[in-house]
């Protein structure tokens, strides 16, 4: 396929995208369905809807009233007029915002455009590449915030006292080669990884292939799965399967198991549950390029279509989705939240996660041109890839024009591309770094100097 196709197909389905999500952004039905209370947002006040919406969306390290001074110069543009609000304004104004908003900003004009276009579309052999993944996100300290959703007790550095700091735990099943979220959900400190796990399955479908970390290889989720006529690979941990032992006291490359496990003889399973007596696996070892080796369970089970070099591949996806929370921890600084109430926390998250899947989207055609011979005249040593510092801050730099703009769709998305293009990213193949166990000094160092804020 001509850079030329595939441009224009990146071009129409971007194009998409924003008219949509400016759609959703100015129609009455939708501000309806994500306020608190049906008198809010009823008069024109300077924080309208979509202007709590934006604000939220371009979070900033920055204080909040220099946050305000400078969106609302930045509105004035649009609106010809300066407006001046005040930081008790906005709080009181983002109490009116449900977080459901983001969550239904995602699903439809990012998700829907993206499923809705088979050109566009990444696959895996027809298959839709799906991770699930969860991370513990470290809360400021907050009553409301501990009170919702627990955590521990740490002790300070200089060891005279403990104090309690509030934990929640994300969990995200995520499109590993179009690099979008399917669904986020938050969980409280002690919620397991597996049970937010299953509440993803209402999003997947048949030809999604799940592809899981150690964590989750477990019957009942292996189970859930077959139910619904998914299939997936997991990488299983030590005493997860007597099979899965058999093949790591082989130690050999490539090793193949075929077999039914059993609801009766697995752990943890609750033969209350739904869950099929027996499903049909196959267990595979692969040798990594550090020389260890790992099993994989799945439920492709011919092997001559999918031997063990394709599920190794198939696992080597999955980092997608670890590479989503470097995102969302890193780029987006998703621990430093915006407000100290469960609803604005919940607001940071889902506005974090669908402006994740909104510079996937937007970005592609950058990084096609990138990828192109004749983007570059000079002939570079490695590959180059879009640097995501940049990408995503013109995203939020431009939210306003993006959203709400009267500019054509058109015309704001080539804008937003030419700033993608600045400073893109040699891409290394096989690099990789030592890894340090953790010291506060490292760490305290990489914050004050070395870290780079995006936005």
């Amino acid at each position: 396929m001509g850079r030329g196709k595939v441009g224009m197909e990146n071009r129409t389905l971007c194009i998409r995208v924003i008219e949509r999500a400016r759609e959703l952004m100015g129609d009455i039905g939708f501000l309806g369905r994500h306020r608190t209370r049906p008198e809010d947002f009823t008069r024109q006040r300077c924080f309208s809807f979509p202007v709590v919406m934006l604000l939220v969306l371009q979070k900033t390290l920055k204080s909040i009233q220099l946050h305000l001074q400078e969106f609302f110069e930045a509105l004035s543009k649009e609106a010809q007029q300066r407006r001046v609000a005040s930081d008790g304004a906005w709080t009181q104004a983002r109490a009116k915002l449900k977080h459901t908003a983001f969550i239904e900003l995602n699903q439809e004009a990012v998700l829907k455009p993206l499923e809705a276009s088979a050109e566009d579309l990444l696959l895996w052999r027809g298959m839709r590449l799906v991770s699930n993944d969860s991370s513990l996100l470290r809360l400021p300290w907050s009553e409301a915030l501990f009170a919702h959703f627990g955590g521990q007790e740490v002790i300070e550095q200089d060891g005279t006292r403990r104090v309690r700091v509030p934990h929640a735990r994300l969990s995200v099943a995520y499109d590993c080669l179009n690099r979008v979220a399917i669904d986020a959900r938050v969980g409280t400190f002690n919620q397991g990884e597996i049970g937010l796990a299953l509440g993803h399955l209402n999003f997947l479908r048949p030809g999604n292939l799940w592809v899981g970390d150690r964590g989750y290889s477990s019957y009942v989720m292996l189970a859930r799965l077959r139910a619904r006529n998914i299939d997936f690979v997991v990488r299983c941990k030590r005493h997860s399967f007597r099979e899965a032992d058999e093949l790591f006291s082989r130690n050999e490359d490539g090793a193949s198991i075929s077999t039914s496990l059993s609801a009766k003889r697995a752990r943890g399973a609750n033969p209350d549950e739904s869950l099929p007596e027996t499903i049909c696996v196959r267990f595979v070892s692969v040798r990594l390029s550090s020389g260890e080796l790992e099993v994989l369970v799945t439920s492709l089970l011919d092997e001559e279509s999918f031997p063990p070099e394709s599920l190794k591949e198939v696992y080597h996806w999955r980092w997608g989705v670890e590479s989503f929370y470097g995102q969302l921890k890193g780029l987006l600084d998703l621990e430093n939240l915006s407000g100290l109430t469960v609803e604005a926390m919940l607001q940071d998250i889902h506005a974090a996660v669908f402006l994740c899947g909104l510079e996937s989207i937007l970005s592609r055609e950058a990084q096609s041109q990138i990828n192109h011979p004749s983007s570059s005249p000079s002939r570079k040593r490695h590959q180059q890839k879009l640097n995501h510092h940049v990408s995503f801050h013109a995203l939020k730099s431009r939210v306003i024009d993006l959203l709400i703009g009267k500019d054509p769709a058109e015309k704001v998305f080539a804008e937003l591309t030419a700033l993608f293009l600045a400073k893109p990213v040699a891409i290394r193949p096989e690099r990789s770094s030592p890894r340090y166990p953790p010291r506060t000094s490292r760490s305290l160092n990489y914050q004050k100097r070395v870290r780079k804020i995006t936005f």
